[in-house]
């Protein structure tokens, strides 16, 4: 149990690491919370901080991901009876969870898009790079982002489905679960932007922050 406790904690603060707020700290001495989206995420920073520092903490936030998901994982592997991609899940939701309840700032942090999208591109390469076309497709399009991560999200199970009844690519009953997990997790924490959508109020790429 020890183990268990030492990979959700480890990976819980890593994904923690509140790389939007100490951007906009950095940057312009204000809090990234306060303007824009309110959200702590990438995309806020890309509309209130320029493109730099949102490409920035994006890939940031992937690595955090990956991180939890790839090595924080394995560090008591050889002590422990379960599958590695069974830590491999502990370790991502729960670096994910440190990035939407980050304990450094008040446990009010990100969506969870990019956390979870590093953890997804250890488990899943190809489904997430097929994802990842599909993000850009919608953002180009329509200029909402947070469109384009909740459609993402949401086909993330059907490509799985698809590439393993099509394309021989079979996917572990668990990582499927994952990936139905990881799609309702992401329609939950994009709830208010759904909300702004619907209403025609979401802000666009470009659009003036305020």
């Amino acid at each position: 149990m020890l183990n268990y406790l030492v990979i959700i904690f480890v990976s819980y603060l890593i994904g923690s690491f509140p790389t939007a707020i100490i951007a906009g700290k950095l940057l312009k001495g204000i809090d990234i919370r306060d303007y824009g989206s309110g959200n702590a995420g990438g995309t806020n920073v890309f509309r209130v901080l320029g493109k730099s520092a949102g490409i920035f903490v994006m890939a940031f936030d992937i690595l955090k991901g990956a991180l939890a998901t790839f090595y924080i994982s394995q560090i008591v592997f050889s002590e422990v009876s379960v599958a590695l991609v069974y830590l491999q899940i502990i370790a991502g939701i729960a670096a994910i969870a440190g990035h939407i309840w980050t304990i450094f700032a008040g446990f009010k942090g990100g969506k969870g898009v990019g956390t979870a999208a590093g953890m997804l591109l250890v488990l899943y390469p190809v489904a997430i790079l097929i994802c990842f076309i599909l993000f850009l497709i919608i953002v180009f399009t329509t200029k909402y982002v947070s469109l384009g991560s909740i459609t993402a999200a949401v086909c993330l199970p059907v490509i799985l489905f698809v590439l393993q009844q099509f394309f021989a690519k079979p996917t572990e009953p668990v990582l499927m679960s994952l990936a139905l997990f990881i799609a309702v997790l992401i329609v939950f924490t994009h709830r208010s932007n759904i909300q702004r959508l619907m209403n025609g109020t979401e802000n666009k790429i470009g659009s003036k922050s305020t």
